[in-house]
């Protein structure tokens, strides 16, 4: 039987619209499932896939196919005769649904728009992040192969693999999220998945202001910075928000300019109409053929671009970035791990040698003051929300010490009475020395943007 050998007189009297309205509620309700509910949908589930025909359920709309895979559900429960109610019918459709056409027990959680992470401790401990904070949630894999059947699944889109010989994987979904993959024997408790999600919806600036991680004064010199081809470093740590602040800052990028961007796993979601995306790729099972950053940064500079946006500096590519940004590829872009932005530029001088390369220490540091115009400190707070906590301007040398001066810092005074920390951002007072830049591009910042006795909360 194949999915066009469904007939109208099969339909249930349940709409399959008012399935999905409910479907959130519904799971709540249910709680958690029991052995046998995994066993009733597991084998549910082998005898749906010996029933379809899968090039026909290649060639239909996801919202056709939906329907007619609820409507042989419907009947596979019938010939059954599993004594079920109708919430636990639902429910099971709408499960068995997701296994074939998504990523299963997954599913809920990605259509929730308040999950921002998904940690998956073997199948039977799922953590997500809501509003900063972890918690465990009601999902569970019916044992470790099923949940080694999802990675496969989110792993092999993009033509990648995990298995004993290669344990670790880092993938992406179709939306930008980025995943992380661990299996055994690296993983002694059972396959473990990070998945950092990402808004189907881009954030923009006014996004941030509205969640107070920048006051609307710093917003302005920002995009200015970016409009005026500044090339502009964001710092902090990991799971503080740097690809999304890279995310934000390239839509001030103009629409007629040509964009290369390159990263490890695709999830910058730039908005113009002229962007190449370049993704690394790794070695295959015979240890050959990876293709790094610091290959695509070269190929990248014989691609015509306007500007290159590394998505994260990770190693040796640091110099043929930095080499682009002082060789005509201004307002270019990169993030960087550290914890401040002095801490950034260490970094890079020491990613400089992981190559082997022989330049010396005063000549790096040299390359780096003159390439990089500002560092942008991204920080997540103790309640989990994330601040633009710095912006700093790169002045030069001075010695044998790259010279910085802070224009924007967030001051953080204590915590409230829910846990909340309290703080207030204001300039230092100090007027940075690319204002002549802005200038020369027409952009008016306004005096009172340095004035420190200007406080933001």
């Amino acid at each position: 039987m194949n999915l066009r050998a469904v007939t109208p007189e099969l339909r249930s009297p349940l709409r399959q619209n008012e399935a999905e309205t409910d479907a959130g509620a519904e799971r709540g309700a249910m709680g958690t499932v029991s052995a046998e509910y995994h066993t009733l949908k597991d084998k549910l589930h082998a005898q749906l896939l010996g029933r379809i025909d899968l090039e026909v359920m290649g060639s239909m709309k996801p919202e056709r196919l939906r329907e007619e895979l609820g409507l042989l559900v419907e009947r596979l429960i019938q010939e059954s005769g599993a004594a079920l109610n109708m919430l636990e019918r639902r429910r099971l459709t709408q499960d068995i649904q997701d296994e074939i056409m998504g990523l299963g027990p997954l599913e809920p959680l990605l259509a929730d728009p308040s999950v921002s992470d998904i940690l998956i401790n073997g199948p039977k401990q799922v953590f997500v992040e809501r509003r900063g904070r972890l918690e465990l949630s009601e999902v569970v894999f019916s044992d470790t192969a099923h949940l080694m059947k999802i990675i496969d699944k989110i792993v092999s889109r993009i033509g990648r693999r995990v298995d004993e010989s290669s344990p670790m994987v880092d993938a992406r979904l179709p939306d930008g999220s980025r995943v992380n993959a661990i299996i055994p024997p690296l993983a002694l408790d059972g396959p473990l998945v990070s998945i950092r999600r990402f808004s189907t919806v881009p954030l923009t600036i006014q996004d941030l202001i509205d969640k107070r991680s920048l006051p609307p004064m710093l917003a302005t010199l920002l995009s200015a910075m970016v409009r005026a081809k500044l090339n502009i470093l964001i710092s902090g740590g990991t799971g503080t928000g740097k690809t999304t602040m890279l995310n934000v800052l390239s839509a001030s990028i103009p629409h007629h300019e040509r964009i290369v961007t390159i990263e490890d796993a695709a999830e910058l979601q730039l908005q113009q109409p002229h962007v190449v995306r370049l993704e690394t790729r790794p070695p295959n099972i015979e240890g050959k053929g990876e293709v790094n950053q610091r290959a695509l940064v070269r190929n990248s500079l014989r691609m015509r671009p306007d500007r290159v946006i590394l998505g994260e500096v990770r190693g040796e590519e640091v110099l043929d970035m930095l080499q682009a940004m002082n060789t005509g590829h201004e307002g270019s872009m990169a993030t960087v791990h550290a914890n401040t932005p002095r801490d950034a530029l260490t970094r890079l001088e020491n990613m400089a040698g992981y190559g082997g390369s022989t330049i010396t220490q005063d000549a790096m540091r040299h390359q780096i003051s003159s390439a990089v115009n500002a560092v942008v400190q991204i920080a997540r707070l103790n309640d989990g929300r994330r601040k633009l906590v710095s912006l700093s301007e790169i002045t030069g040398m001075e010695g044998e010490v790259i010279t910085m001066q802070e224009i924007y810092r967030f001051n953080q005074t204590g915590m409230d009475k829910d846990g909340l920390v309290t703080g207030h951002f204001r300039a230092t007072g100090v007027r940075p020395k690319f204002m002549d830049r802005l200038k020369a591009f027409s952009l008016n910042v306004p005096d009172a943007t340095f004035d420190p006795t200007l406080i933001f909360e």
